[in-house]
């Protein structure tokens, strides 16, 4: 065997053992205990909910999407809710917050987070995994609450090196979504993004995705 063909073979061997001992890749929406992304939970399920009644729940669906939290709450409270009512709601649907860019008034309306978590959401910026939110996080409140506020909050996803299972875990984004976020690698700008993604789902879906997601720029896929 020549020296090429041995060069070959090893780097095959040393790729084959990276994939094989790399840690799994965890989804970088956090994992719902019961809590639904309000912007693609079905409107017979909103009629469903505490407070809000079928002509309530068509309305929230005729202004869908909302790009954060803070718009949700304001049309809940314009349409006739009390803040202690659009609370209540909150257990049940949400819309997440950035870990990395969330403002203090978005982290608030998060059940339970108070400004204990405003504080240290922001103090242990960036966040670039839950195994650092779950070290972080529940040394304060312990685990089965850090669970719990993970349903409400997202680390971006990485148009470039992200897994299938990551997109999954973006609500409403499916397997079409896999397909057109792994199909344009690399993603450079938002503007390409706005520009191949729109072509499928409309301007006003892309805005709600393109929340979800960062440019990982010093990834490889995008020199």
């Amino acid at each position: 065997m020549n020296a090429h063909k041995l060069l070959a073979l090893v780097a095959v061997f040393a790729a084959t053992l990276g994939f094989l001992s790399a840690p799994a890749v965890h989804a970088q929406v956090g994992k719902s205990l019961g809590v639904v992304d309000a912007n693609t939970i079905p409107e017979a399920d909103l009629a469903k909910l505490p407070n809000l009644t079928p002509a309530l729940a068509k309305g929230l669906v005729a202004q869908r999407p909302f790009l954060s939290i803070v718009d949700l709450n304001k049309h809940l409270l314009d349409s006739g809710l009390k803040q202690e009512q659009a609370n209540e709601l909150y257990t049940k649907i949400f819309i997440h917050v950035n870990l990395n860019t969330g403002t203090r008034e978005e982290i608030l309306l998060i059940p339970s987070a108070g400004t204990r978590m405003v504080r240290e959401f922001t103090e242990y910026r960036p966040w670039v995994s839950w195994a650092q939110f779950d070290k972080e996080i529940s040394k304060y409140v312990g685990q089965e609450a850090t669970d719990k506020l993970k349903q409400y909050v997202f680390i971006p996803v990485k148009l470039n090196t992200a897994t299938n299972e990551d997109i999954l875990s973006i609500p409403g984004a499916g397997n079409r979504m896999v397909r057109e976020f792994n199909e344009y690698r690399p993603w450079t700008t938002k503007a390409q993004f706005d520009r191949e993604i729109s072509k499928y789902v409309g301007d006003k879906e892309t805005a709600r995705l393109w929340r979800y997601v960062t440019i990982d720029v010093s990834s490889p896929a995008a020199k």
